[in-house]
């Protein structure tokens, strides 16, 4: 096990009694119908799992989940820190449940995950929301029943953010809502760092969980008759690094596609600087593995990529690649692709795209030459050719849209410092 990370027996027990304590005071306050839950999620399918995990205690505590916010007695906003666009949302949606809050005073608010974790929006939650009861980072999910009852029974808003490279907490309840798809987290966190990435800073260091109670989780899920297991990691590929099991994510898969049953099997995130030529191997070999590899990229330049702090080149990324496509020829492979980082230049981006479209060229040469004519592989190329033209019209119109409106809150913040100026 894992007990650098490990929430203790005597932890767990502990949360157990305050579920309990919850139960009589809601049941105490609502005599004659059980409380109603609203749990909402933004953001990835990491967070999703944790909300099927607070939607779990939730029920065990007594409330009943409900689709209709306007029904609560509980809401929760379970947040996401990775796009400026999703807290934004976030903010404008809380902003919205005051309303609710002044109807039902009792109503308790909570928000909690990615962006609650951070310093910053903790405080502007405490300052400029005083409507929301209960906020919590993404280390301390386990103690939801503690928070809740310090929330409905001390009078005062709790805020729980507490600093740490994580934890790991089993045996916690889970109320799953994705129809016949389950999620299984296998570690959590992140040591990569990349530039432009929070994550790392919000979910804590990698950490794994056991082998042997992964593989008991997916084994109670397929036989309950899941058809689709999705195994969930910040970045699967670093599974069990630093552990005292010896079972990297390459065997984890292999132990998991031994599991008899009628199901398959998906996983992400995958970091091209941790796939291995091994796992590939596995993966080919697999008898319910889906078929879907995602990869993300990021960039198709060596120097962004530097930038980015990705630790993999283009040609690294693109043998990998390859190497799927040998060894799995059915594969489906997709990515994540950042245009416009800062830094690139217009050259830096033409140059990825040139490379890619060479080598589209031999790969549609070399797949279609015994029964397609020249002239139909010209008019093929021709048609990408063009239809990268066109997107790269449009990314370099959405940069002009961006500089147009960087341009025009400058010349606002500049007349709003001379009215400033012009008042004192």
């Amino acid at each position: 096990m894992n007990n650098k990370f490990s929430v203790s027996e005597a932890e767990l027990i502990k949360q157990k009694e305050y579920t309990e304590l919850v139960k009589t005071v809601l049941a105490s306050r609502f005599p004659e119908s059980k409380p109603k839950a609203f749990v909402h999620t933004y953001g990835c399918q990491g967070n999703v799992a944790d909300s099927e995990q607070i939607k779990g205690m939730l029920i065990e505590m007594g409330y009943e989940l409900c689709e209709d916010v306007s029904q609560a007695d509980f809401i929760l906003y379970n947040t996401c820190a990775i796009r400026e666009h999703a807290e934004d949302r976030v903010f404008g949606n809380v902003g919205a449940l005051k309303k609710y809050k002044k109807e039902k005073p009792d109503l308790v608010i909570a928000l909690c995950g990615c962006m609650m974790q951070q310093e910053h929006i903790a405080e502007k939650i405490k300052k400029s929301y005083p409507f929301v009861s209960l906020v919590f980072g993404t280390h301390v999910v386990h103690k939801l029943p503690e928070l809740i009852s310090k929330t409905l029974t001390g009078g005062k808003r709790v805020f729980c953010i507490e600093e740490s490279d994580g934890v790991i907490a089993e045996g916690l309840p889970y109320s799953r809502d994705s129809g016949e798809n389950a999620w299984i987290s296998i570690m959590y966190g992140c040591n990569n760092f990349c530039s432009y990435c929070i994550v790392p800073h919000v979910r804590g260091r990698e950490r794994s969980r056991n082998p042997e109670v992964i593989l008991e989780e997916a084994k109670q899920l397929i036989s309950e008759g899941y058809k689709k297991i999705t195994l969930l990691g910040q970045n699967v590929n670093s599974y069990g690094k630093g552990c005292d099991f010896n079972v990297n994510f390459a065997e984890l898969i292999r132990r998991i596609d031994a599991i008899e049953g009628d199901y398959t099997f998906d996983f992400m995130t995958s970091h091209p600087r941790d796939c291995s030529f091994e796992l590939i191997d596995v993966l080919s070999e697999s008898k319910h593995f889906c078929g879907h590899l995602h990869l993300p990229v990021q960039s198709g330049n060596n120097r962004i990529l530097k930038e980015m702090n990705r630790h993999y080149t283009r040609e690294h990324y693109l043998e990998l690649v390859n190497y799927a496509k040998k060894k799995i020829p059915d594969v489906d492979l997709t990515t994540d692709i950042i245009v416009g980082f800062p830094n690139e230049t217009q050259e830096d981006f033409d140059k990825a795209i040139q490379k890619r479209l060479a080598q589209k060229d031999r790969e549609m040469s070399e797949k279609y030459k015994d029964f397609v004519s020249p002239d139909a592989v010209a008019t093929l190329k021709e048609e990408y050719e063009k239809r990268i033209a066109e997107a790269t019209a449009q990314i370099q119109s959405v940069k002009d849209s961006y500089a147009e409106k960087d341009a025009e809150f400058k010349t606002l913040t500049e007349r709003a410092e001379k009215a400033e100026k012009a008042l004192l």
